[in-house]
């Protein structure tokens, strides 16, 4: 596909890469070339976007500084507060997926605020900018720009197959929706119709929100009350990589071997579990961690060490402040 910039305040219909991608969904999957051309019409090229996705707060923002803007005493209460709301479908989502209803919890509290901060940005605006027009210093992002055209072709089929309008869908600067930030070609793999009204709305229906996360993390192989990490001590002697997220593959006894040992939990536990060793950027100094399977099936979510810490410190939180104060405020 070619990935040539719009021209100036032309829209797209004469890109060479939307032609093609129309080109794409009507041979491939038998849509319609003229409601494709009259949805694709009304996309609009948005530099915030650009903008924002050149400077992503996983990058720019130490872990300290990151922290405080997803984990205060405000996120805390609201999160306890969804899940006095919400305990019964949180409950039945842990029966039927088996995932912990706190790391739900944490990642709607994470990605939008409990469902405050969905997003205002039209998603075809969002990925047709980010599929056709996302460059840094005149450079395109070739593998990042395939990946939105892809999610672009996703967000027409999710359209159709749950006949929604795709010029009226809102989202994130990236094109993510709904209360837990799902992308066309998550929605389309893992949403669920969790109240049973025939239509997945991660949008506005919480009881679907909660239902299609906790369905993510079944089908990333979330593992229910075992261990997301623990607090590590880093010896000088250590050499190993630190922060590369993949799936766990040294046991911890293998690390601790190279002087990375975990504190504050019975280590005999957590001698043959898999284990990535983790690094985080404090005030002063640094922390040390060990992230175990459901660390990394966290970071399935979103590919980043920071975002993947926030949910589960955050969600910890939330499981203690609601475990004394139980499930009615």
């Amino acid at each position: 596909m070619a990935f040539l910039p719009a021209a100036n305040g032309q829209g797209y219909l004469d890109s060479p890469g939307v032609l093609q991608l129309i080109d794409e969904l009507v041979n491939e999957e038998n849509f319609d070339r003229q409601q494709l051309r009259d949805w694709m019409a009304t996309a609009q090229r948005q530099e915030n976007i650009i903008r924002a996705m050149s400077r992503p707060a996983e990058k720019v923002k130490p872990w300290y500084q990151y922290r405080q803007h997803f984990i205060s005493e405000l996120r805390i209460a609201k999160g306890v507060e969804f899940w006095q709301q919400h305990r019964q479908t949180l409950e039945r989502a842990e029966a039927h997926f088996g995932v912990d209803p706190a790391i739900v919890v944490g990642i709607i509290g994470v990605e939008t605020n409990y469902g405050r901060n969905t997003g205002s940005h039209r998603v075809i605006d969002a990925l047709t900018t980010l599929a056709f027009d996302y460059y840094i210093n005149d450079e395109p992002r070739e593998s990042r720009q395939k990946f939105f055209a892809s999610e672009l072709k996703n967000l027409f089929l999710l359209a159709r197959e749950q006949n929604q309008n795709p010029t009226a869908l809102t989202g994130s600067y990236a094109g993510a929706m709904g209360w837990g930030q799902f992308m066309p070609s998550s929605y389309r793999a893992y949403a669920v119709d969790f109240d049973g009204d025939n239509f997945a709305d991660i949008w506005s229906n919480p009881v679907d929100a909660i239902g299609s996360v906790a369905s993510y993390f079944a089908q990333h192989g979330w593992q229910q009350g075992q261990p997301v990490a623990t607090r590590a001590a880093k010896a000088d002697r250590f050499d190993g990589e630190l922060d590369r997220l993949h799936r766990p593959r040294q046991t911890v006894a293998e690390l601790m071997a190279q002087g990375f040992t975990p504190l504050g939990e019975p280590r005999q536990s957590l001698l043959s579990r898999t284990a990535l060793p983790l690094s985080f950027e404090m005030e002063a100094g640094t922390e040390h961690w060990l992230g175990f399977d459901n660390f990394y099936v966290i970071s399935r979510y979103n590919p980043r060490t920071k975002y993947a810490m926030a949910v589960y410190q955050l969600s910890e939180l939330i499981a203690e402040r609601y475990s004394e104060v139980g499930a009615e405020s």
